[in-house]
Parts: structure tokens; sequence; C-alpha cells
């Protein structure tokens, strides 16, 4: 085992009591993990946008989505950063940012009183009645639908460049991150053959859950060129908990999980150890690739580099 270093509704919470420093991958069964575009351009956010002039008042922003509040570093803008949510958990800075609560369990008085001039997150921020009242109260919010495609990445970005008053910076970030993205497409569409079936395992619980259609787990499994094995045997939207009628009728390959799940289970044994995994094809290799939440599904900035790793990882283990 060889490990490189670098959250969707209700239970599918990003963060942890053991929150990671920067990403993980981890794929068991491998001489050596993917290392693929380990050294992301995203370590250097500074070099990435010129600093507007000081004597311009620059808007206070409070970023209640992880992905947003990655954004933000990744434009230089940290210095207008006033607060996050718990699920901010990259870069290490961003653990340093008076936290506002969770991103769906919101207070209207917690995020007023840090004094912004914008929120921004996605539209899984709420409750509903505190984003009106933040609106009411005069606050700009900029909201981005999560469709758990490149769009809603770009979609982001432009965004936090309009909440951050740095619409240029955001727009030369944008093509960056569009050319990052079609060729890590391109390298998975060279990849031919019978696509490996992949299960993946919230279990940030101790109940845990598998993902179907319509998350983005399932989209970043399409992603990286796997099959959805729960998809493929009969299939269902959202989440579900797991069953072990459901994983032996899955028979996935590979088990893709997170770094927090990990950690919550008690280590990687104990997470073998669930019923059903047994009985898989994935557990007689012992075919696991292991990423941080966030990095992984939270659909920011570093989602090129996430749908390379686990792309990667996740056709060595099977190989």
């Amino acid at each position: 085992m060889t490990t490189a270093h670098n959250k969707d509704k209700g239970s599918h919470d990003l963060t942890s009591s053991h929150a990671p420093a920067a990403r993980r991958v981890t794929a068991f069964s491998l001489p050596v993990a993917s290392a693929a575009c380990a050294a992301s351009s995203l370590s250097a956010p500074a070099a990435w946008a010129q600093t507007p002039p000081m004597a311009q008042k620059l808007p206070r922003i409070v970023s209640v989505s992880g992905s947003t509040t990655e954004i933000v570093y990744a434009l230089g803008a940290e210095q207008q950063l006033v607060g996050t949510d718990t699920t901010s958990l990259f870069p290490l800075a961003a653990l340093q940012t008076p936290k506002v609560g969770y991103m769906r369990q919101l207070s209207a008085e917690g995020l007023l009183s840090l004094k912004p001039d914008a929120v921004i997150g996605t539209t899984e921020a709420g409750p509903t009645v505190v984003m009106d009242q933040i609106r009411s109260a005069g606050v700009r919010v900029e909201l981005v639908e999560a469709d758990h495609s490149w769009a809603e990445v770009q979609r982001k970005v432009a965004a936090v460049g309009r909440a951050t008053a740095r619409m240029s910076q955001a727009a030369a970030l944008q093509a960056r991150l569009d050319a990052q993205w079609a060729e890590v497409l391109a390298s998975v569409a060279r990849k031919t053959g019978r696509k490996p079936k992949a299960t993946f395992i919230l279990s940030h619980s101790a109940s845990p859950q598998v993902a179907g259609a319509q998350t983005a787990a399932h989209a970043m499994l399409g992603f990286a060129g796997l099959a959805n094995a729960l998809v493929s045997a009969g299939g269902f939207n959202g989440y579900r908990p797991m069953t072990s009628g459901a994983l032996v009728a899955a028979a996935p390959d590979v088990i893709v999980t997170t770094t927090q799940g990990i950690e919550a289970s008690g280590g990687v044994d104990k997470f073998w150890s669930r019923p059903g995994l047994e009985l898989t094809p994935a557990y007689q290799r012992r075919s696991l690739v292991v990423l941080d939440a966030l990095y992984l599904i939270g659909f920011g900035p570093r989602l090129p580099q996430a749908v390379s790793e686990l792309h990667q990882a996740a056709f060595k283990a099977t190989a």
C-alpha cells in the first residue's frame, strides 16, 4: 500500500474530525499509487492573479462551499475572505478562517456578524429562509447550481470572479482549467477495452451509503472511464444504505471511497470487514481507491487532477 499526499445531500458531508491538510490518494493492491498531476498549479494561487490596486475597496466575502473557497484562493483573493463554512478544508489556510457552520445549516446572524458584501456557494447552501434573510439585509448572494458537470465548475469560477471583483483573473483561470479538462478527457478516452465496474461507498458515519445516479460520485466515475456497478445492476438515483445483496448483485471490480471514510471506519482492514464486501471481486483483489472527499466530489478547480488520479488508480488496481 502506498499513499501520495497532495462532500451530495443529507449525510454526504465532506467534513471530518480529522480534516486532511491536502488531498490523498491510495490505490490499494498497487505497487505505486498514481501521482499524476500531483504538482497542481493550485499550489501557488498567488501567481495566478494580479492583486487589484489597494486603493480600490474590495468586497468582503463569505464562502459557504469548499469548492468556491478553493477558487477564492486560486484567484489570490484570500484577503477578501472574512469567513467560510466547515466544508472549506483546502488549502490549509482556509482552516484558519472564521467558520459560519455547515453549509446546509447556516445562521443569518452568524453570517451577517462578519459584515460581508457577498456570500458565495452553491444551491446546496441553506436553509432557504436564511439565504433570503441575507439578501434582505442587502448582501449579494451568489449561489451556483450543483449539477455535477464541468459547467458547474465554470459557473463557480465566474461567480467567484464577480463576487470578488476579479473577473479578468477569473477568465484567465477558467481558460487554464478548460485546457486541463480537455487534456484529461482526451487521456481517459484513449483507454480502450472493458470499463471496470466501480462502487462508491460513503462511510463517514456508522451507516455507510452507496452512490447511484445523479450524484457527484456517479459523475466522477463516468468522467474517469469507470462504470457505476450499482447503476449497471438495476440503478437508482441518489444515495442508499449499503446492503450485502446490492453489493453482490453489482459485483464491483474496484471500490472507491474517501480518506474520511477510511478514518471513520477505523482503518482499511475494518473498512473491508463490512458485510457484503467479502463477496465482491474487488475484495478478492483488495482493489480500493481512496481520495480526499473535497478533492474527489467537491467539483472545484482541482477536478481535472482528481479525474486523472481516479482514472489511473482504478485502472491499475484492476489490471
